[in-house]
This record gives C-alpha cells, sequence and structure tokens, in this order.
C-alpha cells in the first residue's frame, strides 16, 4: 500500500499541558493505519499567527482550535481553510462565534429539556454608536419595572451576560434591592435574569469530545484546583445515561466536537444550566485527575477525523426539531433524537474504528503519564499559574492525581 500523511493542525493560545500530551502520546503511538487502500500516518503542527492570501491552500485535514473565542484572525483562517480545503474543524466556527447564551437556551427549550426560566432584559446604559441611538430609544423604547420581572422569577436568582463569557460580570441576587444593585452596576452589557435553581443535591460537568462523554461530580464551593473531584460512583445508570444523552444532543445540534455542559440536580430531576462552553477546561491545572481521559478522547477523536477526511457538515436543525412533540417526557425525547446524533458523529463507525486501530492507545497514555515528561508538562503548566514558592507543590498534587487515575482508570499492566 501507499502511504499517505493526514496533517492536524493545533490552533492554540495560552495552552501549555495538554498540547504537550497530546503529541508525545501521538509520537509514541506513531501510528500506521490501513485505511482506503493507503496506510495513514500523522503530522502533527502548532499553527502560526501571521497574514495569509485568502486563496491560499493549506494542507491539513484536521484542526483543533482553542483560540477562536478571543483572536480573530486565527478563527478567520480557519473560516478559509473550511471553505476552500474541506479542513476539519473542531469546533465549527461559524457555530462557536453565533451560539450565545441566549441561543442555546432557546433551542433546548424547544427541544423540550428542563431549561430554568429566563428573561432577557435591556441594557441599563448604551455605547454612542450611532446618531439614530437616542431617536430609536425615545421611539421604541419602553421603561420596565425590574422588580416585577424579579418577583416572576423569584428570588434567588442569577443575573449575566446573555452571551456568556467564563463567569464574566455574573452575580447572585437574594432581594429586589440586590437586583437594582446589580442591574445599576452593568453598564452597557445585555442581561438574562434566571432563576435559580437552589438548593440543589448535586452539580456535575459531562465533557463531550465527539461521540465520548465524561461526567464529573463539581464543587463549586471549593478553589479551582480542586472542583472537578475525582468522585465516580456517583450516578445512578439511568442518570448517568440521561446526562450523557442530554450532552450529546446539545453538541451534535450546536455543531460542537468539543464541549462541556452544567447541570444541577433537584428534588429528582437535571437541569442544564450552562452548556454553550465550546472551548471548556482542558488544562491539568483545573482537570487534574481527568486530564488523561480529555487527551485520549482527544487523539481518539481527531485521529478518526483525519484518517476518514471527515467533512465540516451543516446544522440542519429542522430535523431536531420534526422528531419530538409536546407529549413526549423528557427520556421519549432523547431517544427519538439520538439517531440523527449519533448519525452526526458516526458513533458506530466511530467505535470500531478505535477498536480497530487505537486498541493500544490506552497502554501507551497510561506509561506517558508516569514519565518524567509528563510531569515537566505538569509543571509548566503549574509555573504559568502560580507563584514561584507554590510551583512544587501544585506540581505534586496535578501529577500525584494523575498517578490516581493510572492506578484506578489507567490500562493494566
Amino acid at each position: 500500500m501507499t502511504e499517505a500523511t493526514r496533517r492536524i493542525g493545533l490552533s492554540l493560545g495560552a495552552d501549555i499541558c495538554w498540547p504537550i500530551a497530546y503529541t508525545e502520546i501521538m509520537r509514541t503511538l506513531d501510528l500506521a493505519i490501513p485505511y482506503d487502500g493507503e496506510t495513514v500516518r500523522f503530522d502533527i503542527e502548532r499553527l502560526s499567527i501571521e497574514p495569509f492570501d485568502l486563496e491560499e491552500h493549506v494542507p491539513h485535514d484536521v484542526v483543533i482550535d482553542r483560540l477562536t473565542h478571543w483572536f480573530n484572525p486565527r478563527r478567520e483562517w480557519i473560516k478559509k481553510a473550511i471553505l476552500l480545503d474541506d479542513v476539519y474543524v473542531f469546533n465549527n466556527p461559524w457555530s462557536v462565534q453565533s451560539m450565545e447564551k441566549l441561543t442555546t437556551y432557546c433551542a433546548m427549550i424547544r427541544l423540550g429539556l428542563p431549561i430554568p426560566r429566563t428573561w432577557l432584559i435591556p441594557p441599563k446604559e448604551y455605547d454612542e454608536w450611532s446618531h439614530d441611538l437616542h431617536a430609536t430609544l425615545r421611539q421604541y423604547g419602553r421603561y420596565f419595572d425590574l422588580g416585577a420581572i424579579g418577583d416572576k422569577l423569584g428570588y434567588p436568582l442569577f443575573m449575566k451576560p446573555y452571551d456568556g463569557g467564563g463567569w464574566r460580570a455574573v452575580s447572585k441576587v437574594d432581594d429586589e434591592e440586590q437586583l437594582r444593585e446589580a442591574y445599576e452596576e452593568s453598564g452597557t452589557a445585555v442581561m438574562h435574569l434566571q432563576e435559580a435553581i437552589l438548593p440543589f443535591d448535586r452539580f456535575v460537568r459531562c465533557i463531550g469530545l465527539g461521540p465520548q462523554t465524561r461526567t464529573v461530580l463539581y464543587d463549586i464551593e471549593a478553589p479551582l484546583h480542586d472542583r472537578y473531584t475525582d468522585e465516580r460512583d456517583f450516578l445512578t445508570d439511568d442518570d448517568a445515561a440521561l446526562i450523557r444523552d442530554m450532552t450529546l444532543v446539545i453538541n451534535a445540534f450546536f455543531a460542537w466536537d468539543f464541549n462541556s455542559c452544567e447541570l444541577i440536580h433537584r428534588e429528582g430531576a437535571w437541569m442544564p444550566i450552562d452548556y454553550a462552553n465550546p472551548c471548556p477546561d482542558s488544562q491539568v491545572t483545573s482537570l487534574h485527575y481527568h486530564f488523561p481521559w480529555v487527551i485520549l478522547a482527544n487523539i481518539r477523536w481527531s485521529v478518526f477525523a483525519a484518517t476518514r477526511r471527515r467533512k465540516q457538515q451543516p446544522m440542519g436543525w429542522r430535523r431536531y426539531f420534526a422528531v419530538v412533540d409536546d407529549e413526549m417526557t423528557l427520556r421519549e425525547r432523547l431517544d427519538a433524537l439520538l439517531p440523527i446524533v449519533h448519525r452526526r458523529f458516526e458513533t458506530e463507525a466511530f467505535e470500531e474504528f478505535c477498536a480497530t486501530h487505537l486498541a493500544h492507545l490506552d497502554e501507551v497514555a497510561t506509561a506517558w503519564f508516569g514519565s518524567d515528561v509528563a510531569r515537566d508538562a505538569v509543571r509548566q503548566k503549574v509555573t504559568a499559574l502560580f507563584p514561584e514558592h507554590e510551583v512544587e507543590r501544585f506540581t505534586d498534587l496535578f501529577f500525584g492525581r494523575i498517578q490516581t487515575w493510572r492506578e484506578r482508570e489507567g490500562a493494566r499492566a
């Protein structure tokens, strides 16, 4: 068979540890996959930021993107690569750019997921961006009773920007006085008011990467480095399936390969509260114990996509809406939606591919995560975030949690 090289580009920002792990494990694997009459090998490249010719063709088959949320030139290069050369990118840049929190809430409300009640309110202030602004507000702006909206939703509630942004400008509001204070301080931001699901007994984050998911018990009261707990058996089989399936529906609907879904459990029900996170935590300093899972899931999905030269697919929202109706339970809705989800992610073909060509990945990764190179990758990330006198302590902490993962979940010798 002839040899072919698939090129995987890493579009990176402040990332340190996961690209090292991804690249080193791929190098150790030294994959040579027979596919469609060829022996497929892989080349990994970190993409640079520089001027580009719109008509220049690019050689990449897959791009793993971690930058376009914040850096427009890279996002526009990625769009060009998709349109000219059919590069497969996770995540879809048009979806990431346009799917603010409001869109995600409304779409999932229509599919019947139990989304907390939410209002959008006009901004307290406006930028002087147009000479038409004052005329528009005089003719169409309406005074409203903020306190009455708060009473309809009930307290406590959360005020947060409608377009999200890493817990930016989020306020917990316990009464009307606090609501008015938070609104006075909100400036030009367009805000959501959302009922608080309190009290609750469990808070989870479900990480989705292609058809793969991992649900993590999340402690919102803990310091940042302890919020992702290492508890594993905290869900019934039915609850685990419900969370997995809601996450897969959300990700497939919005064309997100890599996303995390936050859900709260109260009075026997799981409610998705924040799930437009298509650039989720990937760093060892937050994930620690779960860091190896993200790396392995990333390798499986990117190798599968590159080998098969997977193409970016249109969203096709109406096919999701068409299979649900008002009489269905949540479980019935998910069961009706999942065939569309699994067709989008090619789940059956993906699982067969991994069993055939990546069966040794767990063994290779388990060994690598115990190496000095792995520890140094952890230390580099810790050094970038922590004061010098804490570097050794937190390097030992996070690397130790990875060793716990190796003992509990890594490949057995």
